[in-house]
């Protein structure tokens, strides 16, 4: 969901062309958009009314860190996203058999 966000949020107010970077390292995805927008993004106020324009406080929601990067050209958004709640264990270890 933080990926389809950050892409959205860059193809619909950026100009150019977008550069998503994907890494996963430490139990964690580091997810990377780059954007030819400069305007960084915020969030809304709160408006229980308001429908749409909710990506920004979820991607808060479920991150473990978030970076707004001015670039040379455009910004870059980044947020970290742990791949478990419990980022040490071995996940294919953890898989069960009926």
């Amino acid at each position: 969901m933080v990926v389809s966000e950050l892409v959205t949020s860059a193809v619909k107010y950026a100009p150019g062309p977008v550069v998503l970077d994907l890494r996963i390292s430490d139990g964690a995805v580091r997810v990377s958009v780059w954007g030819s927008d400069p305007v960084l993004p915020g969030v809304a106020a709160h408006d229980p009314q308001r429908v749409g324009r909710h990506g920004l406080e979820i991607t808060l929601a479920v991150s473990q860190a978030y970076e707004v990067r001015r670039e040379p050209v455009g910004k870059r958004v980044t947020a970290v996203i742990a791949l478990a709640d419990d980022p040490g264990r071995n996940i294919a270890s953890s898989s069960t058999t009926t």
